[in-house]
């Protein structure tokens, strides 16, 4: 398999096990949450240990090892982005599936399982209908970062509430959403696999400075992220940095 390939396989067969898992009724709320986390996480390992058994792995579940800074693959993995959407019955979770090489996104897989869904770095194409006279920004359901407020306002936007961050980037990537902006909070296994896709997509994918987004960082708080039609970048990027200096 190539890494794409392998990205999307073991994506979907973490969803299949996480659907089966909430299926099954044994757990409800934190419970079935912790517990999602926890096989997804360690079914994922076990697939990455087998195939790529050279590379490094950065998860969000995981006990993080070092070392992987000094590696050019590194495995970034969120089993299940969106746990408390997960447990909570909504749809809206993912499974990210990144890896970067030399610090850049550079292949990866995001599956929305309850969507039927896997977008990959191979076949990722934007859908870039005509811009609607409102753009639309996608942001989280329960914790609206102030600069999407303030992006918003600006370009008369209009908010759209979802789960993880998988799913808000890949409303941008199918054209169900235009702009997906986020501050205050994230960490690579948020937005790497995301971002991975994003960019292979042909949408714009940053820090909200601008900057290019880089991982496999000793620290792996990586708290901002842009993603957006291409066409939309400059101006969203110069209302983040009009409010940066208000």
């Amino acid at each position: 398999m190539t890494d794409t390939e392998l990205a999307v396989a073991i994506a979907a067969e973490a969803g299949d096990l996480l659907r089966a898992i909430r299926a099954e009724g044994a757990e409800t709320g934190r419970a079935l949450g912790d517990r999602g986390d926890r096989e997804a996480n360690a079914l994922i390992l076990r697939r990455l240990a087998e195939t790529r058994p050279d590379d490094f792995i950065l998860s969000e579940e995981s006990l993080d090892d070092r070392a992987r800074c000094g590696a050019r693959r590194v495995w970034i993995v969120d089993p299940l982005d969106g746990t408390r959407d997960y447990a909570d019955g909504l749809d809206d979770w993912a499974v990210h599936i990144g890896l970067a090489i030399d610090g850049r996104p550079a292949f990866g897989a995001v599956a929305v399982p309850q969507w039927g869904r896997v977008w990959c770095t191979d076949h990722a194409r934007a859908v870039l209908p005509p811009l609607p006279a409102r753009p639309r920004v996608v942001v989280s359901r329960t914790r609206c970062p102030d600069i999407a407020l303030r992006v918003a306002t600006a370009l008369d936007a209009e908010m759209l509430g979802m789960g993880s961050a998988g799913a808000k980037a890949m409303a941008v990537v199918d054209g169900r959403a235009d702009i997906y902006l986020h501050a205050g909070g994230q960490y690579e296994w948020d937005n790497c696999a995301p971002a991975a896709v994003a960019l292979a997509a042909g949408l714009h994918a940053s820090r909200i400075d601008g900057s290019p987004l880089v991982y496999n960082c000793a620290d792996p708080l990586l708290p901002d992220l842009l993603i957006c039609r291409p066409e939309l970048a400059k101006r969203v990027l110069n209302v983040i940095a009009r409010a940066g200096t208000a």
